[in-house]
């Protein structure tokens, strides 16, 4: 069960916060300002934490920079009610994932923790396979169709991928197989039929990770 923290001087909408996230599925707790927040974090982690800009004494966002510090596995969703560009760019450049304006409809809160918690899985995938050379394979459009299309297939020869892809120059499809190979993200196999290799697997769904936060 992912675990999300309510940072917010407003007891009552924390208490109605904590309620919904509970009964969406969500391990909640709550903190009524910045520095109480950063003696919870330093004691438990947290998947998401839900920050409000505004607070007496520590605001969110110099409770922010500690607390990237201090839990720098948790994504942080700012909550304010004075939402400007310049303040959204500020905090994204200090570490939050987002941030949703007050008053928020509770489907607009939920589909951003959504994203964040997407956002640190796909992260998450990134850091278990070979970091640039995931990110160099799902970089080129040729490249991630090659990974899709052997996601759906045990093995294929090359002039059946150059078919399935529509490409007339079988060379370039030859050269982007090659990058795939030594990036480790297929393999051949006797008979020279390519398939996915083990990272290959991670980098289709770091590849479905990102394509659903982007969609979304």
């Amino acid at each position: 069960m992912k675990k999300i923290l309510i940072v917010d001087d407003d007891e009552q909408l924390r208490l109605n916060l904590s309620a919904v996230l509970n009964e969406a599925g969500y391990q909640t707790e709550t903190a009524s300002s910045g520095k109480e927040a950063l003696k919870i974090l330093e004691a438990r982690e947290f998947d998401v934490v839900l920050l409000d800009y505004m607070m007496p004494k520590m605001s969110g966002m110099d409770a922010l920079v500690t607390l990237r510090r201090v839990c720098p596995k948790a994504k942080v969703i700012m909550m304010t009610a004075f939402a400007t560009v310049e303040n959204a760019v500020d905090a994204i450049k200090k570490g939050a994932s987002d941030y949703v304006v007050k008053p928020f409809k509770i489907t607009a809160l939920l589909a951003a923790i959504e994203r964040a918690l997407e956002e640190a899985k796909f992260e998450v995938h990134l850091h278990k396979a070979n970091f640039d050379a995931a990110l160099n394979s799902l970089s080129n459009p040729i490249r991630r169709n090659i990974i899709k299309l052997l996601a759906t297939r045990e093995e294929m020869r090359l002039m059946e991928i150059t078919r399935e892809l529509g490409i007339d120059d079988h060379t370039k499809v030859v050269f982007h197989l090659r990058l795939l190979k030594e990036a480790g993200i297929i393999e051949q196999d006797r008979d020279k039929s390519y398939c996915l290799a083990r990272d290959g697997f991670k980098a289709m769904e770091c590849l479905r990770t990102l394509e659903n936060y982007l969609d979304s």
